[in-house]
């Protein structure tokens, strides 16, 4: 953990920075270095699968206060071992049970100590991936296949964790609790602890003869393969949740959930903002200035729209029902294409001089030169006086 840069740091944020904030942070810098764009580049894969953990992290609200407060230890699978089968954090059962004796047993839950979440029945763990898609596919939505390795119910002895055939027992020195008292002397007086039962390990019960397939933990541990259908409309960062397709429960508990976050490669043309596709469309100066008929680039295939005459740089128009599907169904948004008039280069003698000869048939007019057009206000200031 130690070698791991700050999440926040490789983000380029602060500590309090908003969600908001996180998700332009992760946009911007993930186009930067996104795998399509720099194929067999180690250098930018690495540096996009680490701003994919720190974004999964501090999107998170949950496991961003766990950050917030621990830093990467966070997320150490050591981390909080010491409270036994029942999570929460190293050392602090005990005073789980010690405040529970105090209070009336509502601390004991808050610090892991409650005797029902060690022989209990326990969620499983979720799993989180990422999905790498295009531009298209977000927009209209496509179905992706996951590799996930997770640990799922033993089929031989149904979670048990014994040999078919045999029984379990309740352990008798916890009484089936998972968690053993003892009473401490302390300078305050006599407190009293708990921690897993030293016999059967916190799990409530004695198994004597051990599946042969998952060696008595209930559990084993396979690849699979899930399909997952990706909504249209989704964006850049969003994620899915397939519930009960994460690591299964022990002891008769649900399983976890498979969260799986969408990584949107950036489009060559295309821009997003929100539901809205944004494009930058270059023009002639003749089509600019004397108007027409153009092909304009859409999600959908090219699309036919007139120009005015007279469309300067900066100009933009709406194409209505070209955008991004909304992700909820019910229509789609717009397009919006900006113009960019191009500057004619590298142009021939013949063609200099019409352009010559064109300036000069506007000298006068309403639309003529900006240079013209100073001269003649200058003019009039100068009869005024």
């Amino acid at each position: 953990m130690a070698d791991k840069r700050d999440y926040y740091e490789v983000l380029g944020l602060k500590k309090g920075a908003s969600e908001d904030e996180i998700k332009k942070a992760y946009r911007r810098l993930a186009k930067t270095c996104h795998p399509d764009l720099h194929p067999n580049d180690k250098d930018c894969e690495a540096r996009f699968k680490e701003l994919n953990e720190a974004y999964e992290v501090l999107s998170d609200s949950e496991k961003r206060a766990k950050y917030d407060q621990f830093g990467h230890a966070a997320f150490d699978p050591s981390f909080g071992a010491g409270a036994g089968a029942g999570g929460g954090f190293g050392g602090f059962g005990g005073f789980g049970d010690i405040f529970g004796d105090i209070f009336g047993g509502g601390f004991g839950d808050i610090f892991g100590g409650g005797q029902s979440s060690r022989s209990g029945p326990r969620r499983g763990d979720n799993i989180r991936v990422s999905v790498n898609i295009t531009f298209e596919e977000a927009a209209f939505g496509c179905s992706k296949e996951v590799s996930i390795p997770r640990t799922e119910t033993c089929e031989s002895c149904g979670g048990s964790g014994a040999k078919p055939g045999s029984s379990v027992e309740t352990c008798p020195q916890c009484g089936g609790s998972g968690t053993v008292r003892q009473q401490q002397r302390t300078p305050l007086g006599m407190f009293s602890t708990s921690g897993p039962c030293p016999r059967c390990g916190g799990r409530g019960k004695i198994i004597k003869e051990p599946c042969d397939a998952c060696r008595g933990s209930g559990t084993v541990r396979r690849q699979r393969k899930i399909s997952v259908n990706i909504p249209a409309g989704i964006d850049d960062g969003q994620t899915i949740s397939l519930r009960g397709q994460g690591n299964a429960g022990t002891n008769g508990g649900p399983g976890g959930d498979l969260l799986i976050t969408v990584s949107v490669a950036p489009h060559r043309y295309f821009e997003r903002d929100g539901s809205s596709v944004l494009y930058a469309m270059p023009i002639s100066f003749a089509k600019a200035a004397l108007g027409g008929e153009v092909e304009v680039p859409t999600l959908d295939g090219n699309v036919k729209y007139t120009i005015p005459e007279g469309t300067e740089t900066g100009t933009t128009f709406r194409l209505r029902g070209k955008g991004i599907p909304y992700l909820r169904g019910g229509g789609r948004g717009d397009q919006y294409v900006t113009v960019t008039v191009q500057t004619p280069k590298n142009l021939t003698r013949e063609q200099k001089e019409l352009l010559r000869k064109f300036d000069e048939s506007l000298a006068g007019s309403a639309s003529g030169s900006g240079e013209e057009k100073r001269g003649g206000f200058f003019d009039k200031k100068r009869r005024k006086k």
